[in-house]
Parts: C-alpha cells; structure tokens; sequence
C-alpha cells in the first residue's frame, strides 16, 4: 500500500522568504522536529542531484538516509528523493502565494514502504501526517516571530 500524505499551511510572510528557508537543508533541523542531522555529500549550493543526509528519528527508530534533488524551481516547487532504508520517499514542496500577500506552503511525502513497513503502512501515513503539520506550523511560527520582531523593530526606529 503507497503512503501519500499532503498537508499545507498558510505562511504570513512572502513566497521568496518562504520558498528560502525552507528549501535550504541547513535550516531542517529548527523547523522539522525529527531531523536531529544534516550532512551535503555534494557541494553547495543546492541544485538538482545535490544529494543531503539526514539522521532523523521517527516512531522510536533511528533513520538515516541520503536525498536526492530531483526538481528545484527557485520559489516554486523543490522535490527530493531517496531510495534507501524500509520506505523510499520522494518528499515535494510547493509555495503559492495567497491573496492576503502571504504563502501557501504544500508539504508532500509520498513512497512505497517494504517490508515490516508495508504492513504498517496506515499507521505511518497517520504518524507522517501528524508530524508534517506540526513541522509546517514550527515553520509558521520561526518565519512570522522572525517578521514580527523585524516590524517592531523597524517601527521603534521611526519613532
């Protein structure tokens, strides 16, 4: 059985800020809570065939697996893949403006899990759609604090 779990979140800020934190691999561990590492086997900057690793830990299990990027369209859409361990995914982002001037981030995990994990497959697509909501509003939270003290601060400067 596929797993195939999409879960969005509207972002007050704009698409570009959006699209450049959350596509940069060096800022996974602050906004996604089971991303403990991140490691670039190739060199930066990111672009199709970069390939990150990442130790992450989800229900109780140590993880480590490399992505690949497959698609990077700057503020558009950003797809990355790996095929190692029980359950090969391919993990996309999508950024939409809205019409309130703020962003539309899609987070979508989608694979094939073999195995012991084929078995599970209801109970980690429930866990990854648990999880990605929490890491979407982590990352609301991170990019609108941010804003909101940059306001403050412009606006104290103008007084």
């Amino acid at each position: 059985m596929p797993v195939d779990v999409v879960s969005e979140l509207e972002i007050r800020r704009p698409r570009s800020e959006v699209a450049a934190y959350s596509s940069d691999p060096e800022n996974a561990t602050h906004w996604y809570k089971n991303i403990e590492e991140v490691a670039w086997e190739t060199p930066r900057p990111l672009t199709v065939g970069s390939r990150i690793a990442f130790v992450a830990r989800f229900l109780g299990r140590r993880l480590a697996y490399t992505y690949e990027v497959r698609e990077w369209v700057p503020g558009e859409r950003f797809v990355m893949s790996t095929a190692e361990g029980p359950f090969p995914m391919e993990t996309t982002y999508i950024w939409e403006d809205t019409a309130s001037g703020g962003t539309r981030m899609t987070l979508r995990n989608r694979g094939e899990p073999a195995g012991f994990s084929k078995v599970a497959a209801p109970m980690l697509a429930s866990a990854m759609r648990r999880a990605n909501s929490k890491d979407l509003a982590r990352l609301k939270q991170i990019l609108e604090a941010a804003s909101d003290v940059a306001e403050t601060l412009s606006a104290m400067e103008t007084r």
